[in-house]
């Protein structure tokens, strides 16, 4: 005799873990791309000082053409998503593919992750000081306040500045006596992903996979990396043609860009690489 056992599928989905948008603080949008994929930024040189002379006809010094040059941002991302829902599935699956909640892990889990990794990648390669260390629970906190002194001499502003930090960097910080006798994390959050504050320094820990290979931490000021957003568009289609069901579709124009005259803005801390 064959006995058919009944069965039961759970209407809860087993969710994958997921983070918002950890580059939305350190970025700014002051430029327009709208109507164009191009935008050219002008920076602007500066005159030398001279001794004013109390005689003859050019008593302020030889004056020269004031120089300038053009740094062009190209938007260079053009991404695209696309998947469908059969009607059938969705009424039998107890609407676990309800086409809402499937744009939405769509969005949480592959879009926001690859903006972000994207950003943090242009920041990192732009920087203008990239430093080598070999992080331990002895040194983690100094290896943080020679970068912070490193931005104090390019003169680059205190307030604004926030730090990314590899979980591994964290730990070792937390570990750090130095730290524990002459600072704290604090516990004001403004940001997705801000564990506190280190010397009024907004603290974001990001994931390894986020960083480029190596890297401990980055800290930077949000006027360093331009991030527009041209396009963001995500639609969904109820039984479009040659379909029953649900039709999902995504596009998102974006890029990032190091200012030439703000790379002062970002240090990098590396892992020292072995011999």
């Amino acid at each position: 005799m064959t006995v058919n056992l009944a069965q039961k599928y759970s209407s809860k989905v087993d969710e994958r873990f997921k983070l918002a948008s950890l580059t939305a603080s350190i970025v700014n949008y002051d430029y327009d791309w709208t109507g164009v994929d191009t935008v050219k930024v002008y920076s602007v040189e500066t005159a030398d000082l001279s001794n004013y002379t109390k005689s003859g006809s050019q008593r302020y010094g030889t004056p020269g053409e004031l120089s300038d040059s053009l740094q062009s941002l190209t938007l260079s991302q053009d991404k695209a998503f696309t998947f469908t829902i059969d009607k059938a599935y969705e009424l039998e699956q107890e609407g676990i593919k309800s086409a809402g909640a499937a744009l939405r892990r769509q969005l949480d889990e592959v879009v926001i992750p690859e903006i972000d990794t994207y950003r943090i990648s242009k920041l990192i390669s732009g920087a203008k000081t990239t430093a080598s260390a070999t992080i331990t629970k002895t040194n983690a906190y100094e290896q943080f306040l020679v970068a912070m002194e490193t931005l104090s001499n390019d003169k680059v502003p205190i307030i604004g500045r926030v730090a990314l930090v590899s979980p591994s960097f964290y730990k070792f910080l937390k570990l750090d006596d130095t730290f524990i006798k002459n600072s704290d994390l604090g516990q004001e959050v403004l940001f997705n992903g801000q564990v506190g504050k280190i010397d009024g320094v907004p603290v974001i820990v990001a994931p390894s996979s986020y960083l480029t290979t190596g890297v401990n931490f980055v800290i930077t000021h949000p006027s360093a990396l331009v991030a527009p957003v041209k396009l963001n568009e995500y639609k969904i289609h109820m039984n479009p043609p040659g379909i029953s069901g649900s039709l999902v579709e995504g596009r998102i124009i974006h890029d990032a860009f190091v200012l030439s005259n703000k790379k002062a803005a970002i240090y990098v801390n590396k892992t020292t690489a072995a011999a």
